[in-house]
């Protein structure tokens, strides 16, 4: 099922990914009277939370600089209330999917109700992002309900990611630091994207050498890839109680319905590679692991 898990996450990310490389989506915002992008990804990130302060917005993001964080909230509230940034979220995301794939509508039909059933299933304790997303899955639009499910089903993922970080006694930075230094996520951008400083970073990653996780030259070692592939492999684990509630079969076609749309999106070129989410191309290894099941 740990197999599946990764495949569900490699197969829902890119329907969700395009709300932060969408252009309009990326406008989203400007348009709303904020102050640039990351303004309006904090306040549409953590709008299905209500109007959230920034240090509980930190701790459920997880990788972000508390400055960076702070510099956007509660700024954006002023401008603009939840709902609003919520609405403007959903609809530019279904137009972004919209445009890439014309015929989604036509698959949703298929692909919403066993998403519907995951996510009605999963359990919210402690998975605050996934419970705040899953009150929002009742669009009447079927394209926008399938991106929130999507979103949903990803930020489960998310809250199990970060529960497997601080069980492993990584705070944000180092957990970037050893990802960056593994390859997952580009090297040369992480720092200023999540908002660290230079001198954070370095601490960080004096703290991770001096656990054996990178070497001399901020290089993850043998070790340290290693604790890389526990830290996904615990995250898959947490993440396979989303496909409990349905029968085996129904998983295999439910990845193998999301498997075209997903190539559909990844052939437009909207999503980079490589990319700050840590999201890789779907390689055939992972359709050998759709196709068995």
């Amino acid at each position: 099922m740990e197999l599946q898990a990764r495949a569900l996450w490699l197969l829902t990310e890119p329907l969700h990914a395009v709300c932060y490389f969408d252009q309009r989506c990326r406008d989203l915002g400007r348009d709303l009277g904020l102050k640039g992008f990351w303004m309006g990804y904090f306040a549409a990130r953590t709008a299905p939370l209500g109007a959230v302060e920034p240090a509980a917005a930190t701790a459920v993001l997880g990788v972000f600089a508390p400055q960076m964080v702070a510099r956007a909230l509660p700024a954006a509230w002023s401008i603009v209330g939840p709902a609003h940034a919520l609405d403007e979220r959903g609809s530019r995301a279904a137009h972004a999917l919209r445009a890439i794939d014309p015929d989604l509508e036509h698959a949703a039909a298929e692909l919403l109700p066993p998403l519907q059933t995951v996510v009605d299933d999963a359990p919210a304790t402690a998975r605050p992002l996934f419970a705040a997303n899953r009150a929002l899955c009742d669009h009447a639009d079927p394209v926008e309900r399938l991106w929130q499910l999507a979103t949903t089903i990803r930020e489960f993922r998310g809250d199990a990611h970060h529960a497997v970080l601080a069980d492993e006694g990584l705070d944000g930075c180092e957990a970037l630091v050893l990802a960056a230094a593994s390859g997952r996520v580009p090297r040369d951008t992480m720092r200023e994207d999540r908002g660290w400083t230079e001198e954070e970073w370095a601490a960080a990653t004096d703290r991770l050498r001096s656990r054996g996780l990178v070497d001399a030259d901020g290089d993850a070692t043998d070790h340290g890839r290693r604790e890389r592939d526990r830290i996904e492999e615990a995250t898959d684990r947490l993440a396979a109680r989303l496909l409990r509630t349905l029968p085996e079969a129904e998983t295999g076609r439910l990845l193998q319905g999301l498997e075209p749309v997903v190539r559909r999106i990844l052939a437009a070129d909207v999503l980079p590679f490589p990319n700050p989410i840590g999201l890789p191309h779907l390689d055939e290894p992972v359709r050998r692991d759709i196709g068995a099941r």
